[in-house]
């Protein structure tokens, strides 16, 4: 069971945050959210006071995050790890669109066609659909997707809170907070990774691997170590760690 108490905050550590439903609240869509200032300003403070070992590991594209970050640069993972900004300001792209990608964006056109309420959502090498506002498809589009994906050897199916996204295999949040631990500054760091989704369990499958802090926010089944309620529980915990870190400079 995931715990409620801590550990404090150290600046030693290596941070990989998850957005949606972790730094900032959900909306109806993905473009309705808000980065507000005063997150750009801890993240900005908290990547400085780290080191710069502090990364966001998201399924929004890199060219999303780094419009909501603006002159906030820092070390990024998009699409569920599909790519990457490393903290040189390297990009990397691990895998080509799915050669079945058309075949299966038209298909999923013709269903938000017959149905108000759901959202497609083309983030170039994967395809997100969004039931959000029309929860009660849920079972059906599970069903749907789970066999258009298991005719292809190279896809998978990436559940989430009320989206469902197709995507190449083989590459998730775990595999980017890997790959960001191979390298500087983040190498020989213990890892922390916050996330609240389904998508974050292999994020935090991977912290707890390399024995680090896994912190999960709200409530659900998880392997993460540890929880934090809400959005508010998640930057107040951080903003913590600045604060701390502050008293022992």
């Amino acid at each position: 069971m995931a715990r409620t108490a801590l550990p404090r905050a150290r600046m030693e550590w290596a941070y990989f945050l998850d957005v949606d439903g972790t730094l900032i609240e959900f909306a109806d869509s993905p473009g309705g959210v808000h980065v507000d200032d005063a997150l750009l300003g801890l993240v900005a403070r908290l990547h400085h006071a780290c080191g710069g070992a502090l990364a966001l590991v998201s399924g929004r594209t890199l060219a999303d995050l780094e419009q909501r970050l603006g002159s906030v640069r820092i070390p990024l993972a998009g699409q569920h790890g599909l790519e990457r900004r490393d903290a040189a300001g390297r990009r990397y792209t691990h895998a080509p669109p799915p050669t079945a990608k058309r075949e299966l964006r038209r298909r999923l056109d013709a269903v938000v066609a017959r149905h108000p309420g759901l959202l497609l959502e083309d983030k170039g090498l994967t395809l997100a659909l969004h039931y959000r506002q029309a929860p009660a498809l849920a079972a059906w589009l599970h069903r749907l997707l789970a066999g258009w994906v298991a005719e292809a050897d190279d896809l998978q199916l990436q559940k989430g809170k009320r989206v469902l996204e197709i995507k190449p295999a083989g590459f998730d949040k775990g595999s980017a907070i890997a790959e960001f631990m191979a390298e500087t500054p983040f190498h020989g760091r213990l890892p922390v990774f916050i996330g609240d989704d389904v998508t974050d369990e292999h994020g935090f499958a991977r912290v707890n691997l390399l024995d680090g802090h896994s912190i999960k926010v709200g409530a659900g089944r998880t392997a993460a170590r540890y929880r934090l309620p809400n959005v508010a529980a998640v930057r107040g915990w951080l903003v913590g760690a600045l604060q701390a870190q502050g008293e022992n400079s």
